[in-house]
């Protein structure tokens, strides 16, 4: 029968690190221990569970389908583990410290200009770390722990996470000055048939947003495909087609004047904006007051 020190939590670390680098070395480098004694502890960790974790030769390492699964379960605990130390730091001051934050691109540059000079006012003692990434990079991070939340659009999926809603950022056609359509108050899906349209590359949210609403319509999706909003907003403006910009972004992608930008008629396609977390994070209490200063300071 195992023990807990059969089970620590350095051993279970050992594994998962070899589990994301598939490689015994590569592992050692990463946890910051000699291979021979990293290989020493996972042979005894096999040997106390009856398990093999790894099939391993000179060329590479796979993991086994009953290594998968516990692998995933150490990472479960390495979390858990991770959240009760956390909880314990936290317990004078929930936001004094470092606070780890994922933020999707189309919304970083536009509310953290204006929500990081409000959170430091309300918190001065708390040290955020930004990461700005696509959304289900940042849902892996925020799984395996490596953030404590992240700022993403409730529209994807987000799996099991806790969240409090900040804002809803209303979509836009954004539209060269000359354009036929730019003589209209309001846009219909109707409007968009025959229309070029310039989307951001796969694995952007906004990209499946804006592709549902166009579903309807006629409309033709352009080859280009931008990686940023700014480089949208430059190709429409440059006769390219037309777009979808969330409202959030267009004082800034339109400061110069060059768009026509029109609101979308009723039912207008949308984005419920949100702060969200790890249901266990030890945090969620704080969460909620970060959440409440990202909401008045939203643009």
């Amino acid at each position: 029968m195992s023990t807990p020190h059969d089970l620590s939590l350095q051993k279970l670390q050992y594994i998962v690190a070899i589990a994301d680098t598939l490689g015994f070395r590569k592992a050692a480098e990463q946890c910051h221990v000699s291979q021979p004694s990293l290989s020493a502890q996972v042979r005894e960790l096999e040997e106390t569970l009856g398990v093999k974790l790894f099939e391993r030769d000179r060329r590479r390492v796979l993991v086994t389908p009953a290594g998968a699964d516990l692998v995933a379960r150490a990472r479960r605990v390495l979390n858990e583990a991770g959240d009760l130390v956390e909880a314990a730091v936290r317990l004078g001051d929930p936001l004094a410290g470092s606070l780890r934050l994922g933020i999707i691109p189309t919304i970083a540059p536009y509310l953290l200009p204006e929500a990081v000079p409000a959170v430091m006012a309300r918190f001065p003692k708390l040290q955020m770390l930004f990461r700005e990434e696509k959304t289900e990079v940042l849902v892996a991070s925020l799984a395996s722990g490596q953030l404590d939340a992240a700022v993403l659009a409730l529209e994807a999926d987000l799996g099991e996470l806790s969240h409090v809603v900040i804002a809803h950022d209303a979509f836009v056609l954004a539209m060269p000055k000359k354009h036929a359509l730019a003589r209209k108050r309001t846009i219909s899906a109707e409007d968009l048939d025959g229309e070029t349209v310039l989307l951001l590359d796969d694995g952007h949210c906004l990209r499946g947003q804006a592709l549902s609403y166009c579903a309807s319509t006629h409309a033709t999706e352009a080859s280009f495909r931008a990686t940023s909003l700014s480089t949208l907003a430059s190709m429409v403006s440059s006769g390219a087609g037309v777009t979808l910009l969330p409202s959030l972004s267009v004082p800034i992608e339109n400061r110069r004047g060059q768009l026509a930008i029109r609101p979308f008629a009723a039912p207008a396609p949308s984005r419920t904006i949100a702060l969200v977390w790890r249901p266990s994070s030890p945090m969620a209490k704080a969460l909620k007051e970060l959440a409440a200063v990202l909401r008045k300071a939203w643009p």
